[in-house]
């Protein structure tokens, strides 16, 4: 019998939690071929959430509860889920019950069906505007910069076979992108439509600031491109600077009279010198990331662990 490890990082969910359990509960019951057991990850939570996974923690003996010591985001949550891993097959969903457990089983089919990763994804998403913004754009980034395939959608719904989430462990750099680590480990990735809920308590954790910092994290972890672009970018403007120079010298050859505008001249440094700026600090981003990652900058933190599973 083939165990299912569900991976649910938990943020502001003492409401939710609950019934995303028993939804997983019933759901398991009615896919009888398999075993499973479910990590609840605290990143944390200022309210009662820990308090919750504990309770659940008594109640279930297929729960395995970790509390981590700060906030590492959504991405450090989930590795030190899937260090808890110890089924055949992992899915990720959400702790506030907008993604539906009860259709777990579709993606199982597809994995049984040979592939290796499986996304779900929605026809119509219930997430906020500003959500759905942030979730465009890293679409975008990951198509543009991680060689995302264009009809592939990713989500934070998803299974995943159990060589996926080994390799994905063995990464052991500060700033994990699971995206990334996916989407670098097989090609044998797929779809599958299931419904987007709406959510019933609260509102999204992410805001602005952790929307860049996890933009950040996917193209300077897992990508050179911006350096490249950053490269040919240079290239065009130094072109452009020459061929203005060129321009301007031939001008005052032509019509000694015409005044050299110092406006333009002013335009023109603030432009160039603004670029050469933003490209270092690029760089600068690139060789800060590499600093922390060499004086080992832990993904996550453990501060607690109940742990009371059994074959369930």
């Amino acid at each position: 019998m083939k165990k299912v490890s569900f991976v649910i990082p938990c943020y502001r969910s003492s409401q939710t939690l609950p019934n995303v359990i028993a939804e997983i509960e019933e759901t398991m019951k009615t896919l009888n071929q398999y075993s499973y057991e479910v990590i609840l990850v605290n990143d944390c939570s200022p309210d009662d959430t820990f308090e919750t996974i504990q309770k659940l923690c008594q109640e279930k003996e297929y729960i395995c509860g970790i509390n981590l010591a700060k906030n590492f985001g959504q991405h450090g949550a989930l590795m030190a889920g899937f260090h808890q891993v110890t089924g055949d097959i992992l899915v990720c969903l959400d702790d506030d019950g907008q993604t539906p457990a009860n259709e777990v089983g579709k993606l199982l089919d597809k994995i049984e069906a040979g592939d290796d990763v499986v996304y779900a994804c929605y026809s119509h998403k219930k997430h906020s505007l500003f959500r759905n913004f942030g979730s465009f754009v890293n679409e975008k980034m990951a198509q543009f910069l991680l060689g995302k395939p264009k009809e592939l959608y990713v989500s934070s719904y998803f299974a995943a076979r159990r060589f996926i989430v080994d390799e994905m462990i063995r990464y052991e750099n500060a700033f994990p992108y699971v995206i990334g680590l996916v989407l670098r480990s097989t090609k044998k990735i797929s779809n599958v439509q299931v419904e987007h809920r709406e959510r019933e308590v609260g509102s999204s954790g992410y805001t602005l600031s952790k929307l860049l910092g996890l933009w950040f994290n996917g193209f300077t972890a897992f990508s050179t491109k911006p350096l490249r672009i950053a490269t040919v970018s240079g290239g065009i403007f130094a072109l452009m600077g020459f061929a203005y120079g060129f321009y301007t010298i031939v001008k005052k050859f032509v019509n000694p009279a015409v005044p050299i505008g110092f406006s333009s001249l002013m335009a023109a440094i603030m432009f160039i010198g603004g670029m050469m700026m933003l490209m270092l600090g690029l760089i600068g981003e690139y060789i800060g990331r590499i600093y922390i990652c060499m004086n080992n900058a832990p993904q996550f933190v453990v501060r607690e662990k109940i742990d009371n599973r059994k074959d369930s």
